[in-house]
């Protein structure tokens, strides 16, 4: 009678990366894998310096549809759209240096320069991504409507402890990975 091999039904995927469509996919991929494996619970320890808004609320959305439970882990620094990703763990926490940085959203120049209408169709949208993300910080945090709309106003560099007080985290401590549960590292060149 052979062995009964066991397999695993929770892992860990290290994501330290500017979100762009090629890490944001990278990442879409290695947690629909892990759900097609059937994980039951996935730690996502995530470092980002922000980057894109629409491949960012991609993955917030994707993330909150995968059929495991989502730990994140702030393990660094989260910053811009990387706040709407973490927001979408299920349980969230913060290492005690690690930071998250808000700030208004930022369009570009664009191509074939800006006339009067090209202005307003960007203010339209800067202020619906604005919104976008916005909500998802109210839905999943315990702040109010007048301090979201504060954090778009300046940048803001809060610590896990500013975290912890508004709800984006569930406890601030240290990540430790538990022996034998697999470890995914997302790798991206430069």
């Amino acid at each position: 009678m052979a062995a009964e091999v066991e397999v695993p039904t929770e892992a860990y995927v290290s994501f330290s990366a500017e979100i762009n469509p090629s890490t944001g996919e990278s990442l879409i991929a290695a947690m629909a894998q892990l759900a097609n494996e059937g994980m039951q619970q996935v730690t996502l320890a995530i470092s980002t310096p922000g980057g894109g808004v629409p491949k960012g609320l991609t993955i917030y959305n994707t993330l909150r549809a995968m059929p495991f439970h989502l730990v994140t882990h702030n393990v660094g620094n989260v910053d811009s759209i990387g706040n709407a990703i973490f927001l979408a763990g299920d349980e969230r926490y913060a290492c005690p240096h690690s930071t998250f940085m808000f700030h208004g959203v930022a369009t570009g120049p664009g191509e074939g320069g800006l006339d009067r209408r090209a202005l307003e169709e960007r203010q339209e949208a800067v202020l619906a991504d604005e919104k976008r993300i916005g909500s998802i910080i109210k839905e999943r945090t315990t702040l109010s409507d007048t301090e979201v709309e504060a954090l778009f106003e300046h940048a803001h560099t809060k610590d896990a402890a500013y975290a912890a007080g508004a709800g984006i985290v569930d406890k601030i401590k240290d990540i430790a990975f538990t022996p034998g549960v697999p470890i995914l590292s997302l790798v991206f060149e430069r």
